[in-house]
């Protein structure tokens, strides 16, 4: 018997923040990130972002600069102190909750983010979740460049990127379950079976409506 497909967005559905905002306070407060001006920027991106209007190239050529002379091992490491220290206590409890049932029966589990792979796959790490799908970025003598790699996990090229991971093939899955907040997952939203809204944006929710899609709010305890 075939086993469902259980897919996670990342920010503010699995984690109560945007962990890329969180990793660029992080960088700052390291003192790597010393422009004065960077978190006010990155708060004005971030908020086209939320009403889906980000150019995602704009968007990394602004998170990636003060990264060009850091190398990758020392990405890593910063990556995985700033997960650990302030983006898993942010994990919903709900989220804990249904990752481990899901674990138990033995699903197979997925994130998907548009945020940068090195990100997401710390944070799948630290919760447990061995997929993890986010934008790759191109290499460069030890040292990670803005440039995409591929397709970028971002609105639509999150349905290229999952396509590719299940090899071409939708029915490896008896059917695909998708949790989100983000009216960026729009077009995953229709591509699967089954979505699941968790704490939704307005313009998701509104769109919702005539989907019947079940509305979570998660942390509201």
């Amino acid at each position: 018997m075939m086993q469902p497909l259980y897919v996670f967005d990342m920010d503010d559905t699995l984690i109560n923040g945007d962990c890329a905002m969180i990793w660029n306070e992080f960088l700052v407060d390291k003192g790597i990130v010393t422009d004065p001006s960077f978190l006010t920027e990155d708060k004005r991106l971030m908020a086209l972002y939320s009403r889906g209007l980000m150019d995602m190239e704009d968007y990394l050529a602004f998170s990636m600069h003060p990264l060009k002379a850091v190398a990758k091992e020392k990405i890593t490491e910063l990556t995985e102190e700033c997960v650990e220290e302030r983006i898993l206590p942010l994990l919903f409890p709900e989220a804990k909750t249904l990752i481990q049932e899901l674990k138990n029966d033995n699903i197979d589990i997925v994130i998907i983010s548009a945020s940068v792979t090195f990100l997401v796959k710390a944070v799948a790490k630290k919760i447990g979740i061995e997929h993890a799908i986010g934008i790759d970025l191109k290499e460069r003598n030890g040292y990670y460049t803005r440039h995409i790699l591929g397709t970028a996990s971002y609105r639509e090229g999150k349905v290229t990127r999952l396509t590719e991971w299940l090899g071409g093939e939708k029915n490896t899955y008896s059917d695909i379950h998708f949790y989100t907040d983000s009216i960026n997952d729009l077009p995953l939203c229709l591509y699967v079976d089954h979505t699941y809204l968790v704490n939704p944006c307005e313009p998701l929710k509104s769109y919702s409506e005539k989907k019947n899609w079940p509305v979570l709010f998660w942390g509201s305890q």
